[in-house]
């Protein structure tokens, strides 16, 4: 279904990193009232400088906004942001709407969704993908999934937001359960583009021109080619930290054995991300694999 973004009215976005950021600088180039908060002030201040009202406490951004979007990093922020100390669920008014976007596990979903309910609140499963330019640029994916009243009320932000929202279904958790799908799927993909680069470093061969034979041929991925072409440029800086993916996969395998699937890659590569950042590549772009993987070549 196409829906065109729809008139501008204001929205709250608690975590304002990367993607948050992102989401937040789209909205307002837009011409639409945003309320930010983070923990790390200085990013607050740059989205100030683009419009933005910064507030140091959820609960602050939340009380005169339509939609507050949670873009944490995990379920224990997540936890934090709604139900904490200063969460927002205790100033939001019976009939606001919260669109939570981190990489979770269904089943934290599930509960997040039940608890906001029980308060008189709605929620958005809506977990995103494609980075923070695409996030700055509209053209990043959402997975959403929620009751059909609830998305019909705010297809139009979720529009402006993003030229690629998936309808996924109308029970809260298959968001979080397709975007698990889909990390994972990124996750055994730069495992491989990785491995094949250190492997290509060991036989001699010029990673440069190697990485670009596997763009224009059958190896090519796309996170492949976006982290490989930094890794081997020998720039880490963290786009999307190690730990994210490690993450990630961890709960993507936890989320297959509970519906009864065990395949053959996605152990793998829980276990390669996870190794990787107890060897002190945590706080590094998750690229950092191709070093990882090169330490013996």
């Amino acid at each position: 279904m196409s829906v065109e973004p729809s008139a501008a009215f204001p929205v709250a976005i608690v975590g304002v990193g990367n993607m948050g950021a992102g989401m937040a600088r789209r909205l307002l180039g837009l011409g639409w009232p945003v309320q930010v908060c983070d923990l790390d002030a200085a990013k607050m201040q740059s989205l100030a400088s683009f419009g933005a009202q910064a507030h140091e406490l959820p609960a602050q951004a939340s009380i005169n906004s339509v939609v507050v979007i949670v873009a944490v990093v995990d379920a224990a922020q997540t936890e934090l942001v709604l139900f904490g100390e200063h969460g927002i669920a205790h100033v939001m008014a019976n009939g606001q709407t919260v669109a939570l976007c981190p990489t979770l596990s269904p089943q934290d979903v599930e509960g997040f969704a039940r608890r906001l309910a029980s308060m008189g609140l709605r929620m958005i499963d809506a977990p995103m993908s494609g980075g923070p330019q695409r996030a700055l640029y509209g053209t990043m994916s959402l997975m959403v999934a929620c009751e059909e009243a609830v998305f019909l009320r705010h297809a139009g932000l979720l529009a402006t937001l993003s030229s690629q929202v998936f309808r996924i279904s109308e029970r809260v958790g298959d968001g979080a359960r397709t975007k698990l799908v889909n990390n994972l799927a990124a996750g055994i993909n730069l495992v491989g583009a990785a491995e094949v680069l250190a492997m290509a470093r060991a036989m001699g061969l010029d990673l440069a021109t190697t990485q670009r034979v596997i763009e224009q041929s059958s190896g090519h991925s796309w996170i492949g080619s976006d982290r490989m072409r930094r890794a081997i440029d020998g720039d880490f800086a963290p786009r999307a930290h190690m730990t994210l993916l490690e993450k990630d996969t961890r709960l993507a395998v936890d989320a297959a054995q509970a519906a009864g699937f065990e395949g053959p890659l996605g152990t793998t590569a829980r276990q390669v991300f996870a190794a990787a950042s107890a060897s002190g590549l945590a706080g590094q772009d998750d690229g950092a694999l191709l070093k990882w993987l090169s330490r013996g070549a």
